[in-house]
């Protein structure tokens, strides 16, 4: 007998050289629109039925090689008859536990004709009495999507840890089963050792689930502020540290600041312009007891004024340096 041709592909609106994934996320999408648990508006649970018959087909490798022979010249809504030799080129299995059907004994899927006299009534869902079995809802629950945002700290909190209140928005169902943003505010723990670019994953606080499904994730990407003395290295902090030529040439005791209290360092005799010294264990905590380093980067500074005295002293040490820097 004659049936309404169903285009699945149409349905979903993907091609028909759509992939696995792309089949899938198209399903997700509409079926969240168009869910009875959600979606109440006239037509809405019929548009569901024609969903979850069109995805039944296509995630199904076997069902939609055998669905694709019918050809893409078919279009939705013609009068279509399978051809004579249909049921006897196919032994595929499907339904529970890998049983056989008679693609002839047709009925009980709740779904079209169309399907049930290609697939033989192998597809679950709806009953015929229209309620929604325990079977769908458990079948096409879906995780909600996970999410991901950002966060700026400043360098003190990543150092000594700490908990900050965050607002953002979140992509929701609405009684009808539409994605609308809704603000969210979250406590978040920011654990020492964390750095730069680190995600941090806050579970179940992603996009809600979708037929009893569980939520999503949330993940955040922390980000360190600018800071006025130190710049981060993964879990290393640099710092310049100026030095006027005597204090380079002679050596000199210096106090460098530090996240917790300032350090006495040393600056050895003859110390160059732009080099480094390292001061271990004084920079961003890792995971354990491990400590990154700080390091102390030499900037010589030349003063622009001098008093008097200066000069006279200046003038006196050029007469009787031999030091000339373009013979080195």
């Amino acid at each position: 007998m004659p049936v309404k041709f169903q285009d699945y592909y149409e349905i979903l609106g993907v091609q028909r050289n759509a992939s696995d994934k792309e089949i899938r996320h198209a399903y997700l999408k509409l079926a969240k629109q168009y869910h009875p648990d959600k979606n109440s508006s006239a037509g809405a649970e019929e548009k569901f039925k024609k969903i979850q018959e069109a995805y039944e087909v296509l995630k199904d490798s076997e069902k939609r090689k055998k669905y694709d022979l019918l050809g893409h010249n078919w279009k939705a809504g013609q009068e279509f008859t399978p051809p004579n030799d249909w049921f006897k080129n196919f032994d595929i299995k499907f339904g529970r536990g890998g049983e056989s059907f008679d693609f002839r004994d047709l009925g009980n899927s709740g779904f079209s004709d169309f399907f049930d006299i290609l697939f033989g009534g192998s597809g679950g869902g709806f009953s015929q009495r229209g309620g929604r079995s325990a079977r769908m809802n458990q079948e096409y629950a879906a995780k909600g999507e996970d999410q991901e945002a950002e966060i700026t700290m400043s360098l003190e909190d990543i150092y000594y840890g700490a908990r900050k209140h965050i607002s953002l928005e979140s992509m929701e169902p609405d009684e009808n089963g539409m994605l609308i943003r809704k603000p969210k505010r979250l406590e978040v723990k920011i654990p020492p050792g964390t750095t730069e670019g680190s995600r941090i994953r806050l579970s179940g606080q992603g996009t809600r689930g979708f037929g009893g499904g569980p939520a999503g994730n949330l993940y955040l990407r922390v980000h360190i502020a600018p800071h006025n003395l130190f710049r981060v290295k993964d879990f290393d902090l640099e710092y310049d540290l100026k030095v006027t030529p005597w204090e380079a040439s002679l050596g000199s005791k210096i106090e460098v600041p530090a996240l917790e209290s300032p350090v006495a360092m040393t600056l050895p005799a003859g110390t160059q312009n732009g080099r480094r010294l390292r001061l271990k264990n004084k920079g961003l905590p890792k995971r354990g007891n491990i400590r990154g380093d700080l390091y102390v980067i030499i900037q010589i500074v030349v003063p622009t004024e001098l008093t008097e005295k200066e000069r006279e002293l200046f003038q006196e040490l050029a007469k009787n340096s031999t030091f000339n820097p373009r013979n080195t």
